[in-house]
């Protein structure tokens, strides 16, 4: 009695998917920040769209907590969300950023939307 092995074929599927998906996804080169912020943000760095989302048309939404100093630099940031491709260009460009000053760490949601 042969044996199927479903983990390959499951694998070729999910791979022809995914690429199917960033092959038809339109072309986006910019990204715009949104804030949840409680803390005013004094200056603001835009992130550079990476040359491989850019070929691979990967679009998306990149969401990071940020621990900022009470002298308004990013001490801390962790991730919560978003493709691994466009996030180090986001948390790269947050550690550019400044806050006002502050008599305490404070922790700051922020959301920047990769698009046209």
């Amino acid at each position: 009695m042969r044996k199927l092995f479903p983990r390959p074929f499951s694998m070729a599927a999910f791979l022809a998917f995914s690429l199917g998906v960033f092959a038809l996804a339109p072309r986006f080169a910019s990204a715009q920040e949104q804030s949840e912020a409680s803390r005013k943000i004094v200056s603001k760095v835009a992130p550079p769209y990476p040359d491989l989302a850019r070929t691979m048309r990967i679009r998306g939404t990149v969401r990071v907590i940020v621990v900022v100093e009470p002298s308004g630099k990013a001490k801390l940031t962790q991730v919560v969300g978003g493709n691994p491709v466009l996030v180090k260009g986001a948390v790269d460009a947050i550690y550019k950023w400044k806050w006002a000053p502050a008599s305490q760490e404070t922790k700051e949601l922020i959301q920047l939307d990769f698009h046209p």
